[in-house]
């Protein structure tokens, strides 16, 4: 008798020892390389927690721009390689930059986390800008990796505070434990193939609307719901109709997603730079409206906000299309998809899971 016993999922499957974050469901904890998020995001520069995930220790000094000078020139040769022609023909920005990664050669100079993360922020901007109506920007490597990617996207001169929001973001979703585009980087990479190739199958993951898709629809529910007072009938209509609550529940969160919190603080900060035009009192109505409800209809089911709840208004608040979302997420998530590739490449074995066969037998 087959006694296998199958995780539909893979939950609760450990695949991989790393060094790189731990994700705490139970108390809505997320520890990067040995640092709380709250810690790090706010307070840490992109390229420093960049530095942290590829070499185990934030940079410093020397050391840190050291990190700013590979990224910068990263972005610089992959604007060297970009087909500009060729991204008015994807009307997704995670079909264009998938399409743009994928060009992209390891004898060509692209098998480094610094040079890949450059190009990821470089095609993301470029789509957005030919989307747009504009031409690819070329990068500026004197500034900073999160003001040149803002100032490449919309056109504009990176406004400090609009610099730090978008910032804030990618640092707080540079790494988060063995999600599925991170698990695809891995798995590409434990059959010995090039980085390349893991981050454009990471990209494809990403793409999936149960993965990283979900942040434009939270404002297109904000924008339906339009006042605070309106969000708890909204919320109940929603729920009678047998819909689901965007940007609400996690899969491993069984509390709030602290990634959530940081978010939230960052969206205050902008609106007192008078950036966010009223939107933080409106996701906090809802969001209090969607928990109450959940909790009412699922008792048993903890569904509490995740991530994706305040990417979508802080990213709108730092000037984002929301067709941008998505291809920005994979900027920011790109830095830990590259450190979990070395640390296979490092630690690991090739990832061969099982399967059990549940079809028709063979024929007598």
């Amino acid at each position: 008798m087959d006694t296998t016993v199958t995780m539909s999922g893979l939950d609760g499957v450990v695949v991989a020892d790393t060094r790189l974050s731990e994700v705490d469901g139970e108390r809505g904890r997320l520890v990067v390389a040995g640092h709380d998020i709250e810690r790090l995001a706010g307070a840490t520069a992109f390229e420093a927690v960049a530095g942290l995930l590829w070499s185990g220790a934030l940079p410093q000094g020397e050391a840190l721009e050291a990190v700013r000078r590979a990224l910068a020139e990263g972005r610089v040769r992959a604007f060297e390689q970009l087909q500009a022609a060729e991204l008015p023909r994807f009307a997704d920005g995670m079909d264009a930059l998938r399409a743009a990664t994928a060009r992209l050669t390891a004898e060509d100079g692209f098998d480094t986390p610094a040079r890949l993360t450059g190009a990821v922020a470089v095609y993301a901007a470029a789509w957005a800008r030919v989307r747009a109506g504009g031409r690819p920007l070329a990068p500026d490597p004197q500034l900073s990796h999160a003001a040149d990617y803002l100032r490449m996207l919309t056109g504009e001169p990176a406004d400090p505070a609009r610099v730090a929001g978008l910032e804030t973001y990618l640092v707080t979703v540079a790494d988060h434990g063995m999600n599925a585009s991170t698990f695809a980087a891995r798995v590409v990479a434990s059959t010995g193939s090039d980085a390349v190739s893991a981050i454009v199958a990471a990209i494809g993951a990403l793409k999936g609307p149960l993965h990283g898709g979900a942040p434009g629809p939270v404002l297109d529910m904000l924008d339906a719901i339009g006042e605070p007072t309106r969000a708890a009938q909204w919320i109940e209509a929603e729920l009678a109709a047998g819909r689901r609550i965007m940007g609400m529940g996690h899969r491993i969160y069984r509390v709030r997603d602290p990634r959530a919190a940081v978010l939230e603080g960052a969206l205050a900060r902008l609106e007192q730079a008078g950036l966010a035009n009223g939107r933080l009192a409106l996701a906090r109505a809802v969001e209090r409206a969607a928990e109450g409800a959940l909790r009412a209809k699922y008792p048993d089911r903890p569904l509490a906000a995740n991530v994706e709840f305040y990417t979508a208004v802080l990213l709108d608040a730092v000037g984002l299309d929301r067709a941008a979302f998505s291809p920005t997420f994979a900027a920011g998530r790109v830095a830990g998809w590259c450190a979990h590739v070395l640390e296979q490449r490092a630690t690991g074995r090739l990832i061969r899971p099982a399967s059990r066969y549940v079809g028709p037998a063979p024929h007598a």
